[in-house]
């Protein structure tokens, strides 16, 4: 069994290359991921601001935070939830949005922020509609997505904008923004980023 390694040289984000970032946004593969923070509803007045660093104070003070993807992100889900319990200590859970309904909406508040991978592929109606689903009982949704519309806006609180990309390559694309959140968070609850209690270097016993 391999074991997870946190070398300082391989922290998420360090601290010298993120002040060394764009203002509004991070540059990836020649594109620039934007992160557009504001109001729910207020789509016109939604200013920019640094990847992860509204939303991490936002909410850093969770107790909970749930994770969905379709098809081929759903993995994507359940690596940034693990990411953001193995550094942050925060309860999270990834999930199938098409299984949302038997049992984690059971769960949803206005004290659940809900982390939501939706890319301009197939299933982004239904995803969409899985969208609904939380807001109506006032989840807290931060989309992650290539293809901003208006209904999207009208239900998500944060959006977190990627550029577009084949749908078969959007995991890839999406997992920078989830681990940068993950970062952002650890960093404002004033964690250890680079050795996370309780995981060992290298782990040597079944």
């Amino acid at each position: 069994m391999e074991g997870r390694k946190f070398p300082k040289s391989a922290r998420l984000l360090s601290q010298a290359h993120y002040k060394s970032l764009h203002k509004n946004s991070v540059r990836l593969f020649g594109e620039h991921i934007t992160l557009n923070v504001g109001q729910k509803k207020s789509p016109t007045a939604r200013p920019t601001a640094k990847l992860g660093i509204t939303v991490s104070r936002k909410y850093g003070k969770a107790h909970d935070f749930l994770y969905l993807g379709r098809g081929v992100n759903y993995p994507v889900a359940l690596e940034g939830a693990l990411k953001l319990k193995e550094i942050s200590y925060i309860h999270a859970e990834g999930y199938s949005a098409g299984e949302m309904k038997h049992g984690p909406i059971a769960l949803i508040d206005e004290n659940m922020p809900v982390v939501v991978l939706i890319p301009n592929d197939n299933v982004f109606e239904k995803t969409l509609s899985n969208l609904k689903e939380v807001e109506s009982r006032n989840g807290r949704i931060i989309a992650v997505t290539d293809h901003v519309n208006a209904e999207l806006e009208e239900v998500a609180w944060e959006i977190i904008e990627v550029p577009p990309t084949h749908r078969l390559l959007a995991p890839v694309l999406l997992t920078v923004p989830l681990q940068l959140l993950a970062y952002q968070i650890a960093v404002y609850r004033s964690t250890d980023v680079d050795q996370p209690r309780n995981l060992a270097k290298s782990v040597t016993v079944e």
